[in-house]
């Protein structure tokens, strides 16, 4: 509420440069605001009595307005980035997919990891459990797993995340020998 909008017989003031002007009566601390060409705006209306403040509204609107997009701009979007995988998978594909995964997780994404049982492969659901278990244990240094592996109808699934520690460290993955993980700061 500004100006006219205020409806308390008196409010507690508080000046354009902050101090305390101390309990006045509404009229008294509308005149002040006209006399410095700034407006009273009711910045605890809950409060006994209401504060107020001598203010230029328009300016406080766009400023507000400023920060309100700075913050959607610095808000970063999370997405959840799946790779498939399958329960015979081989060594240079597995590698592949584990090179997606970190980019992805380096990248501030989820990574949903997926292992779809085709046919009889079902009755074998250990092997693709192992598989991701595999990809979880690579990407540790980076990654922690968010949900552990589940069976949902033919597809096992595992959902990893990257750790609170390494996004702290802002790893840089960089290469892979024998199949581990090498980082560096």
């Amino acid at each position: 509420m500004i100006n006219g909008e205020i409806r308390a017989k008196e409010v507690r003031l508080i000046g354009a440069d902050g101090e305390q002007l101390g309990i006045k009566p509404t009229r008294e601390a509308l005149q002040i605001a006209a006399d410095a060409n700034l407006d009273l705006v009711n910045v605890a209306p809950t409060a006994k009595p209401p504060v107020c403040r001598i203010m230029d509204y328009g300016k406080y609107r766009y400023e507000m307005q400023k920060k309100e997009k700075e913050a959607r701009k610095n808000q970063k979007v999370v997405d959840l980035k799946e790779i498939r995988l399958s329960a015979s998978i081989d060594e240079h594909d597995f590698q592949t997919k584990l090179r997606n995964a970190i980019k992805f997780l380096k990248d501030g994404d989820k990574v949903k990891a997926s292992v779809r049982f085709r046919g009889r492969e079902i009755a074998h659901s250990e092997i693709g459990k192992k598989v991701l278990e595999r990809m979880a244990a690579e990407t540790a240094e980076i990654a922690s797993v968010e949900r552990a592996p589940k069976l949902e109808g033919r597809s096992m699934i595992m959902i990893l995340a990257l750790s609170p520690i390494a996004d702290g460290l802002k790893y840089h993955v960089y290469y892979f020998l024998g199949g581990l993980l090498r980082c560096q700061k």
